[in-house]
C-alpha cells in the first residue's frame, strides 16, 4: 500500500529543497516569498494569486496573504540572481550533445486593456494580430531527459522603454547561451529565424548551428550564386530517414547534404540539408 502521507511530505520537501537553491543568496524574506510562489503554483495548478494564496492555507485572510504576495511581486529586483541560480540547479542535466533550441513565442491577451506595457502581437494559435507580449525564450534538450529544459525567457514588449527590436531581444538569447555553453553544442532554430543578423553572430563566434532556411537565400554553390530553392530541385535524397510524430503521422524522408557557404562568409563552409517527404516543400535546415 502506498503511504501517501510520506509520498506528500517527500515531494513537498524537494520542492522547498530546489527552491533554496533558486533563492541561494538572497535574503530570508526574498528566500521565503520565493518558496510561497513555487510551491503555491505546483499546489494550485494556478498562475493567479488568489489560488496560490488559498493553497498556502495560511492562518490570516485571503485578502492579506493576496496582499502580501503582491507587494512581494512589485519589489522583487532579484531576477537575474534568480536565473543564474536556476540555471547552475539544472546544468548538471547537460552534456556535449545537449542540443539548444531558440524559439520566440507571444503571450496573447485579448480580454486585458489594463495591463501595462501592452503592444501587438501575432498570436502563435491563431495567426492574427492580437494584444499581448512576445517572448524570447531557449531550451536545452538532452538525451537523458525525455523533455526540454528551459534554459532562457524573457518576456517584452514593443512598447516598453528601452526596447529596440525583437532581432535585439533574439540576440540577448544568443549571448546568453554563448556564455553558459561550449560552442560545439548545436543552437537550431526554426523558421523566422533566417536572417543575415543571426549568420552574423554565430559564424564568426564559430558556433555550431542549425538555421531553417527560406527558399530565396542566395548561397555559393561550386563558386557560383544560386538561390538555395532551386539547388534543392538538383537533389532528390541520398539517406533515408523514417519519421513518426506524437500524432501518429509517419513518413520517409529523402536525406540530402551538400556543401554551400554564404555571399557574406565565403571562406566558412556550411552544409545544406534537404530533406523531402515530410511536406510538399522540401525542408532546408542550413
Amino acid at each position: 500500500m502506498v503511504n501517501y502521507n510520506t509520498l506528500g511530505h517527500n515531494l513537498k520537501r524537494g520542492v522547498f529543497n530546489f527552491c533554496m537553491k533558486l533563492s541561494k543568496g538572497l535574503k530570508k524574506p526574498a528566500r521565503k516569498f520565493i518558496a510561497d510562489m513555487v510551491y503555491g503554483m505546483l499546489a494550485s495548478k494556478s498562475p493567479y494569486l488568489t489560488e496560490i494564496a488559498r493553497s498556502l492555507n495560511e492562518e490570516i485572510s485571503l485578502d492579506k496573504t493576496v496582499e502580501r504576495l503582491s507587494r512581494n511581486l512589485m519589489n522583487f529586483n532579484k531576477a537575474e540572481t534568480l536565473a543564474e541560480n536556476y540555471f547552475n540547479t539544472v546544468a548538471p542535466s547537460f552534456d556535449e550533445q545537449t542540443v539548444l533550441i531558440i524559439d520566440g513565442s507571444d503571450v496573447s491577451k485579448p480580454c486585458s486593456s489594463k495591463l501595462e506595457g501592452l503592444c501587438k502581437v501575432r498570436d502563435g494559435s491563431t495567426g492574427e494580430i492580437a494584444t499581448g507580449y512576445w517572448l524570447a525564450g531557449a531550451s536545452a534538450l538532452s538525451a537523458n531527459h525525455k523533455q526540454p529544459i528551459p534554459v532562457y525567457s524573457r518576456i517584452y514588449s514593443s512598447v516598453e522603454e528601452g526596447y529596440e527590436s525583437n532581432n535585439v531581444e533574439t540576440l540577448k538569447t544568443l549571448e546568453f547561451l554563448s556564455a553558459h555553453f561550449p560552442k560545439s553544442n548545436i543552437r537550431v532554430f526554426d523558421r523566422g529565424y533566417d536572417g543575415g543578423y543571426i549568420f552574423d553572430y554565430l559564424i564568426p563566434r564559430g558556433e555550431s548551428f542549425v538555421v531553417r532556411l527560406v527558399g530565396n537565400r542566395n548561397c555559393i554553390y561550386k563558386g557560383e550564386a544560386v538561390l538555395v530553392s532551386r539547388l534543392a530541385k538538383k537533389y532528390k535524397g541520398k539517406y533515408l530517414l523514417k519519421f513518426e510524430s506524437k500524432g501518429g503521422k509517419k513518413a520517409v524522408c529523402k536525406i540530402s547534404s551538400v556543401p554551400i557557404c554564404l555571399p557574406a562568409y565565403p571562406d566558412n563552409p556550411l552544409n545544406l540539408v534537404i530533406c523531402r517527404g515530410f511536406g510538399k516543400e522540401p525542408l532546408m535546415p542550413g
